[in-house]
């Protein structure tokens, strides 16, 4: 079959319905500060960071310059036994940014790949300590952490999961706290549900605590629709999992690099885990990668017997990758230049007001926010769920508003360095959206 070079049929696209999309696409030609640009010339403003990741806006010159030069000084280094000062550099600059122990950081191209080795780490982790029985692991409905088979698995969206059989054994979920009759509408952190973190003690009962290895949870829900984790929820989650010997893991691939106004969520909730990933906004989603923290008391378990002995055999081609470090540290650059990591604090407020002026909107049933993170919640068509998220996303685009739908769940999640005009174009737009759908 012979194709020109501008057939959309080649490319089987993630995530996308491509029969429509083909049909009717939605091309971006370039991206500056908080816009895209369309192939016909339209402005679309980025309402959700490219997706939750272009932390910094689009086409920042810290970064471009970053990779231009590193591009012609050392393209590509072997990430086995080889190792680049870029890589060191990043590590020491990140590390310094997350609180407590988490003091050590292992390279991986994506928030799928951080999640795999986090969970990898874990039942490591339990084996070299001879307790090689907990090799169980937890995770939560509604929870997305990538689409590698062991992120899958703890995954909790059922459209991720049933067309891909039995996945990884030995996984269980806790309850999901979305929906709480109590905390619609709440503003920030919902005050009902902290008690569903007990449900870790009913698996705990169920299966033995001494064969879980770990617990994977977001701080904050962004791909299953924004579900913000109620007031102590995340600390007794902490404290059941300190009382059975279990590791506690933060996907933060969505959180990380200052959403919620602070570096990471760990730090604006308080709760330290003992592995926590990230991606996404590490390199500004300009270059793929991801990195994983871990507290120093695992790391040191790992560092025994011969100094040449492989401690974890675990990693990737493009781990540490040269091009990727480059991008990183233009990143940490801009947001350290431009005081990024903390400015959503400043503007969570007005955000906030914005987003919760359309819960009076005929079809929204709930709003949701915490700091630079907003969920509108429609009602669905009955017996066609996610149908008018669908046409809503469609007709915010043609509207000239990239958000993001899951189910019928707008999200909003604006660069860091949106400004309160940004965020009134966002709603505004949101607005006329919502009135204008059946």
């Amino acid at each position: 079959m012979s194709r020109n070079a501008n057939s959309l049929d080649a490319y089987w696209m993630p995530f996308t319905g491509n029969r429509a999309f083909k049909q009717h696409p939605r091309m971006m030609a370039s991206a500056d500060g908080m816009y895209y640009r369309t192939v016909d010339g339209r402005e679309i403003i980025d309402g959700i960071s490219g997706l939750w990741c272009c932390n910094a806006g689009h086409n920042r010159p810290r970064i471009v310059e970053a990779i231009r030069k590193q591009a012609g000084e050392l393209d590509y280094s072997p990430a086995f036994q080889i190792g680049h000062h870029k890589a060191f550099e990043l590590a020491n600059r990140l590390v310094k940014l997350m609180p407590g122990a988490l003091d050590h950081v292992f390279f991986t191209n994506s928030g799928s790949e951080s999640v795999e080795t986090a969970l990898k780490i874990a039942v490591a982790y339990h084996r070299i300590r001879g307790e090689g029985g907990r090799v169980r692991l937890i995770g939560r409905e509604k929870g997305y952490h990538g689409v590698n088979f062991g992120g899958t698995a703890v995954g909790g969206m059922a459209a991720n999961r049933k067309m891909f059989g039995t996945l990884v054994a030995g996984v269980d979920h806790l309850r999901h706290t979305h929906g709480i009759a109590d905390n619609r509408f709440s503003r920030g952190e919902p005050e009902h549900g902290a008690d569903y973190a007990d449900d870790l003690e009913r698996l705990c009962q169920l299966h033995d605590p001494s064969t879980i290895a770990a617990v994977i949870g977001e701080p904050v829900a962004g791909s299953a629709g924004v579900i913000i984790q109620p007031k102590g929820y995340l600390k007794r989650l902490r404290e059941i999992c300190d009382r059975h010997g279990i590791l506690l893991i933060f996907d933060e691939v969505i959180t990380g690099y200052g959403r919620l106004g602070k570096p990471f969520a760990v730090e604006h909730f308080a709760v330290e885990p003992d592995i926590v990933t990230t991606a996404k906004g590490l390199t500004n989603g300009v270059i793929p990668m991801g990195a994983v923290f871990v507290q120093s008391n695992i790391y040191d378990a790992f560092m025994q017997g011969p100094p040449t002995a492989i401690e974890l055999f675990h990693g990737y081609t493009y781990s540490g990758n040269p091009m990727a470090c480059a991008a990183a540290l233009g990143t940490l650059d801009t947001y350290e230049e431009e005081g990024l990591l903390t400015r959503a604090s400043a503007l969570a407020g007005y955000f906030e007001d914005a987003v919760h002026s359309l819960r009076d909107l005929p079809l929204v049933v709930d709003v949701r926010n915490l700091g630079f993170i907003g969920g509108i919640e429609l009602a669905p068509i009955a017996g066609e769920p996610a149908k008018r998220g669908f046409a809503a996303y469609v007709r915010a685009f043609e509207m000239g508003l990239l958000a993001r739908t899951t189910g019928d769940t707008f999200a909003l999640a604006p660069s860091l360095i949106a400004e309160k005009k940004h965020i009134d174009i966002m709603v505004d737009t949101l607005r006329r959206v919502i009135t204008a759908i059946d």
